[in-house]
């Protein structure tokens, strides 16, 4: 029994034993395959940094949603349509805004312009993405106070760079070594940095020009070799605006107006198409303003508002009339007399005894209302009336009918809303994104192009929202 036992004893203690250089072998194993997978991971991590840190450092304009398939660089085409006000693209058969709609993005319910909704200063707001009190360009015409030489601006014949502050993207374009183009676009003309407005890509206006010829010319620099071929092109049209103003804003001839509008639009995307790069193409369609309808029973007479205040306001005094009425009394007077003025203004205004005088308030410049970012200027006059929608201020009241159409009322009316479809490879195809403010259009052609724009009013808000 004992040899039994031992016998017994010696198998336990040898199983024993195989068990322990079982389980030794088994942890060693084990071991080896954690420090092999470790190596791994590590080696992978590497790895992935590594092309994580190349791909941050390949040219952000090579990043689209799609690649591109003939042109080997992004491309903008921005078009302005002078008074297309938002809704105007359901008053006729639109086909090609319906086609850049349904292809891409746009602002729903319409862009809000800047304040005041007129045309150069909204113009040079989309080119640079400031507000007018830091572009400079805060009406269509205006004085410098601070220009001893007393000279106004002019919209459409001062190309002096002194009025033209801000950069605007054809500038920053061409100062990242790329090559820019214009066709008529408000502040083209002005040589600013390293953008001279060269002929070959830069046209001097001329309202005479058939607007096909303008879209012509818009494909014609698209036909360049890729060295010459401009990276951003912008271009203007006149329509429907030079109508509205006569016949206002619902007539059978704005119908018309709207319809030559899409049919330019048709004509830039039928020739891109023709060429086989639509796909290839950030075309943007954007307005500066909506429109009004005004009308003679809708005038406020300033003759009747200096009587009812007993405030004698000179002639020298008054630098716009409507829809921005614009007082700049002599510097020497101080702001509490400024402020007097002010209230003697308004009060007569809600006395009854001027004419439609309570759809206009009248502000001491830094009192009107912050949103309309227009008070940090001193080229901004130093009074500031704002009219109600409709309505319009003169200096005599007419003696027969005067109706028709305006624009330049507060940016928020529904009926100042401009228009932004785009489409092309960097925009969502059949997106809506909420109303924004035109500032945000230099940013979003910026980062398509990939270049580094200059500080600006405007976000990264919209980028987010609309580039992929």
């Amino acid at each position: 029994m004992k040899n039994d036992g031992g016998a017994v004893t010696d198998l336990k203690n040898e199983r024993q034993g195989r068990t322990s250089i079982k389980a030794s072998y088994t942890i060693y194993v084990g071991a080896v395959l954690f420090l092999v997978l470790a190596v791994a991971v590590v080696l992978l991590s590497v790895s992935l940094s590594s092309c994580h840190k190349s791909a941050m450092r390949v040219d952000s304009r090579s990043t689209v949603s799609h690649s591109l398939k003939i042109l080997k660089q992004p491309l903008v085409i921005l078009l302005s349509a002078d008074g297309f006000r938002w809704g105007y693209q359901w008053k006729v058969a639109t086909p090609n805004i319906d086609r850049l709609k349904r292809d891409g993005t746009e602002a729903y319910p319409g862009m809000l312009p800047v304040y005041p909704s007129i045309t150069f200063p909204n113009h040079y707001s989309i080119a640079t993405g400031l507000y007018p009190a830091w572009h400079g360009i805060i009406l269509n015409s205006f004085r410098d106070p601070t220009d001893a030489s007393r000279k106004t601006f002019f919209m459409k014949n001062d190309t002096n760079p002194k009025w033209w502050l801000g950069e605007p993207m054809w500038e920053t374009v061409v100062n990242h070594g790329l090559k820019a183009a214009t066709y008529f676009w408000p502040g083209s003309e002005v040589a600013k940095g390293k953008w001279t407005c060269p002929p070959a890509y830069c046209h001097r206006y001329n309202e005479s020009v058939p607007f096909a010829t303008r879209i012509d010319t818009v494909l014609s620099w698209v036909d360049l070799p890729e060295a010459q071929r401009p990276s951003l092109i912008a271009v203007y049209i006149e329509d429907p605006d030079a109508e509205a103003h006569t016949v206002g804003p619902d007539s059978p001839e704005i119908s018309d107006a709207v319809t030559r509008v899409d049919a330019v639009l048709g004509r830039l995307l039928d020739g891109l198409e023709r060429r086989k790069i639509l796909q290839d193409v950030n075309v943007i369609m954007v307005s500066d303003h909506g429109f009004v309808g005004t009308c003679d029973t809708k005038i406020i007479s300033l003759d009747e508002l200096s009587a009812a205040a007993n405030t004698k306001l000179p002639a020298e005094w008054i630098e716009s009339v409507t829809p921005v009425l614009a007082i700049r009394p002599p510097a020497r007077l101080a702001a509490k007399k400024l402020k007097r003025i002010v209230a003697a203004l308004n009060a007569a205004l809600a006395s009854g005894k001027v004419a439609n005088g309570k759809f206009l308030k009248v502000f001491v410049r830094e009192e009107l209302p912050a949103r309309l970012h227009y008070s940090g200027s001193d080229r901004i006059s130093p009074i500031i009336g704002m009219v109600a929608e409709g309505y319009k201020v003169v200096v005599k009241r007419p003696s027969g009918p005067d109706c028709g159409g305006a624009h330049g009322y507060d940016n928020t009316l529904a009926s100042m809303r401009a228009v932004f479809f785009a489409a092309g490879p960097r925009f969502a195809r059949g997106k809506q994104v909420e109303a924004f403010v035109n500032v945000e259009i230099y940013n979003v052609v910026t980062q398509i192009l990939g270049i580094k724009g200059v500080a600006n009013n405007g976000t990264r808000s919209l980028t987010k929202k609309i580039i992929r």
